[in-house]
């Protein structure tokens, strides 16, 4: 029932690895945040050898023979419906799935990782909610900084046409209108010019 859960919970950034035409186990590679639509593409090469290998040592079949083909695409690429069989999986898009070509068993690969190998039973489908909830919670928080932003830069429009509808407002006050007057002036003022 894990193969299930995993279909049915898996993350964006899974990456499911399996022998092509074989039983084999799910393999997931889960790629680091933060994750673009075409990460996967370019996942490097040991990496690569390192997903092969172990899914071609968790098949039955397939780790009994050479020149097996691993196959790869991103979990958001797997389909599921009810007619299929437990485990089985098709793939909305076939441009998606890549293909791994594997000789032969390398035991070095397989005991390299299973040194580091830790079992664990997790809760999928939690896991996958409480991924949605921070997700959805630094999306929030994106937007609420967005509209700071937004609103900042408008008061400062706001304040900018204010400051231009008005810039020449004091320029003629009370004050300066009572110097530049002619009604208080001496009659013969004009006399100065002459």
């Amino acid at each position: 029932m894990v193969d299930e859960d995993l279909i049915a919970h898996g993350w964006p950034e899974d990456i499911w690895f399996h022998v092509d035409n074989l039983s084999s186990a799910h393999i997931y590679l889960r790629l680091p945040p933060p994750n673009s639509p075409d990460q996967w593409k370019s996942i490097s090469e040991s990496l690569l050898a390192d997903c092969a290998q172990l899914t071609k040592a968790n098949s039955i079949e397939g780790n009994k023979k050479d020149n097996v083909t691993v196959i790869y695409t991103p979990w958001s690429n797997l389909k599921k419906s009810g007619s299929m069989a437990t485990g089985q999986v098709g793939f909305k898009d076939n441009k998606l799935v890549r293909r791994v070509y594997v000789e032969k068993r390398e035991n070095a690969i397989i005991n390299r990782l299973n040194k580091t190998r830790v079992e664990k039973f997790p809760d999928l489908r939690q896991e996958r909610m409480d991924r949605d909830r921070e997700e959805r919670k630094a999306e929030r928080i994106v937007l609420q900084e967005k509209k700071k932003e937004e609103a900042r830069v408008a008061e400062e429009r706001a304040q900018m046409k204010w400051q231009k509808d008005h810039m020449y407002e004091d320029l003629h006050g009370e004050d300066d209108v009572a110097t530049t007057s002619n009604q208080d002036r001496d009659p013969d003022f004009l006399d100065d010019f002459f």
